[in-house]
């Protein structure tokens, strides 16, 4: 039994084997070989070398996948996070927040698994729709509002939860364009919520199905069938759909916090990794049945692998979505109305335009340009014919 392994073990032992028994999308397998191949030099190296001592510093390139989950113990992702908050706070107003999630029923899996792209932007368009409209209605708020949408597919076992985390600011723009709010106190009932985004959600899933949108693989074959179709939709009709609100956020930098952590985050870290064998991996998971307890779950390696790329999300597809009075459309002038009424002031960066060095030397006092040895100038050393000898050696 191996211990202090890490997904990027777990991947180079069991997915070979994986890849030859599963048919796998393009975007499984380049999210695999960036796991496998993140900072072995495969991306590229950089070498720095002293001008007064000659003293040689290497660094292998990170994969930047935003699936990796080796660069979360590098620096270059902890500097990205801080420029993801960085600019994040010239996107969010600085007033209380609330937490909504969104969950649909399970029954549901097979077929939002076989149409990610599609089910999962349905997800937004329900979730999205469905606060705008209760919102506007006088009988709760009666006001435009804004929040931000962030798709997770995971539970702590890395099985398939699709569901959105809104957040969701404290009031809005009434038709007088004058701020509005309830005091503290959430202005959506979650019954109310999970009512009407169960009915948003399925008519979309209809329209798909009737428009011939739809694919079916694995276990969703059978709902090719109108009739089978029909029954799923009548089941999850019949359900008691789930949407609740979590802790509420108090201000901007609580909202920015909260989106730095999922901005990156992908369905499981290294820490949650315990021990490896020739055949199995052990992780941590919660065990929410028995008050969030922390235990161990064993699976085989080619289960693992399946678990983690299931979360791996389509191309190009955007997680974090900013909608109504949070919206970019909305930044240059209903913002800076919605500050002005708030007395809020705009957030001025301190990061915008400066260059990787400069910011690392701002945030931590670190300066990259000079030797960690004699305090001399380190300048960029161009690889030639003796470079992949000096490599082979470093990596020993």
């Amino acid at each position: 039994m191996e211990k202090s392994c890490t997904i990027q073990d777990a991947f180079e032992r069991f997915y070979p084997v994986y890849e030859k028994t599963h048919e796998l999308p393009a975007h499984h397998r380049k999210a695999a070989f960036h796991i496998m191949n993140c900072k072995t030099g495969a991306f590229g190296v950089n070498i720095s070398v002293c001008e007064d001592c000659g003293c040689i510093s290497i660094h292998n390139n990170s994969c930047r996948s935003r699936c990796c989950p080796i660069i979360e113990s590098f620096q270059i992702f902890e500097n990205q996070l801080v420029c993801l908050f960085d600019a994040q706070k010239e996107n969010v107003l600085d007033a209380p927040y609330y937490h909504v999630v969104f969950t649909v029923p399970e029954e549901l899996n097979p077929i939002i698994y076989s149409n990610q792209k599609l089910l999962y932007d349905a997800l937004y368009h329900a979730a999205s729709s469905t606060l705008d409209e209760l919102a506007k209605d006088s009988k709760y708020l009666g006001a435009d509002i804004g929040y931000i949408c962030i798709l997770h597919t995971w539970g702590s076992a890395m099985n398939y939860h699709p569901h959105i985390h809104t957040i969701v600011l404290g009031g809005g723009l009434d038709k007088d364009s004058k701020w509005k709010d309830t005091g503290g106190k959430f202005f959506l009932p979650y019954g109310v919520i999970a009512k009407v985004f169960r009915g948003k959600y399925l008519c979309e899933l209809k329209s798909l199905w009737n428009d011939s949108r739809l694919e079916f693989h694995g276990t969703a074959e059978k709902y090719q069938n109108h009739y089978c179709f029909k029954e799923l939709l009548d089941e999850c009709y019949k359900k008691d759909w789930v949407a609740y609100c979590k802790e509420t956020f108090n201000g901007a930098q609580s909202v920015i916090n909260y989106l730095g952590k999922y901005t990156h985050r992908i369905a499981i870290s290294n820490h949650r990794i315990k021990s490896m064998t020739e055949a199995t991996v052990t992780y941590a998971v919660k065990d929410y049945k028995n008050k969030g307890q922390w235990k161990e779950k064993t699976v085989p390696g080619e289960e693992f692998i399946r678990r983690f790329l299931m979360h791996v999300p389509p191309k190009r597809f955007v997680r974090i979505r900013h909608y109504g009075l949070l919206s970019c459309r909305n930044k240059s002038k209903k913002m800076t109305h919605c500050r002005n009424l708030l007395g809020c002031k705009k957030y001025i960066s301190a990061l915008k335009n400066r260059s990787a060095t400069e910011m690392i030397k701002l945030l931590y006092n670190i300066d990259v340009c000079r030797c960690s040895s004699c305090g001399g100038k380190m300048v960029p050393h161009l690889p030639d014919k003796h470079t992949p000898s000096v490599l082979a050696h470093m990596r020993c």
